[in-house]
């Protein structure tokens, strides 16, 4: 997958619009499994994504609810986020990071939209340098964290990276840790997750 965001990173990539915005967060709306790379492979693990359209009024651009567990542990997710995607120039879309303050009062939230309705965006706590910055070519957009600034005490690592090739189908997602000697200390090592859109 790195070979394929450099290679795209090569490239000129395209202008991005309003379309591109809708589209983009209609293909990541929904629920996503890794379980066809699990099986092929055992260094992956079966997991699932959910992300789930959050504040549908709002104009500032789009925003999803996401969920990621191990698939025997879909009830107990690792990790609860809250998307924003918007157009930050006419090449890029940026997908900025939040946390919740009570994530625990939210879980299942993607299958029980209810548990939402409380949830206000004075109740998030930005991930600075943890957005991720999206270019697009050939009808597939690709991006990454932007150097060492997205933080991470994740096993004793000080920062994290992310970089997300999406498909009309499929998106692949490589989250990693690196401690200050720039080793990586968690994360998939071959390559991304392969999550197949459900």
């Amino acid at each position: 997958m790195l070979c394929l965001l450099t290679l795209m990173a090569s490239a000129q990539s395209e202008k991005v619009d309003k379309h591109d915005l809708k589209k983009l967060f209609k293909i990541m709306s929904g629920t996503f499994s890794s379980e066809a790379q699990a099986l092929r492979d055992s260094q992956y693990y079966h997991i699932k994504l959910s992300m789930t359209p959050l504040w549908k009024e709002r104009t500032d651009g789009y925003w999803l609810y996401v969920e990621q567990a191990m698939a025997q542990m879909e009830d107990r997710p690792y990790r609860q986020r809250i998307y924003h995607l918007y157009i930050q120039d006419d090449t890029t879309i940026v997908s900025k990071v939040y946390e919740m303050l009570n994530p625990e009062k939210y879980l299942g939230a993607s299958k029980m939209t209810d548990l939402l309705k409380p949830l206000t965006r004075e109740m998030l706590v930005d991930r600075q340098g943890c957005a991720i910055y999206l270019k697009k070519r050939k009808k597939v957009y690709y991006g990454s964290t932007p150097g060492k600034e997205c933080i991470s005490s994740l096993k004793g690592a000080v920062y994290a990276t992310s970089e997300v090739t999406i498909f009309k189908d499929k998106l692949i997602s490589w989250d990693r840790g690196w401690n200050e000697k720039d080793v990586q200390v968690w994360g998939a090592v071959k390559g991304g997750y392969a999550f197949q859109k459900l």
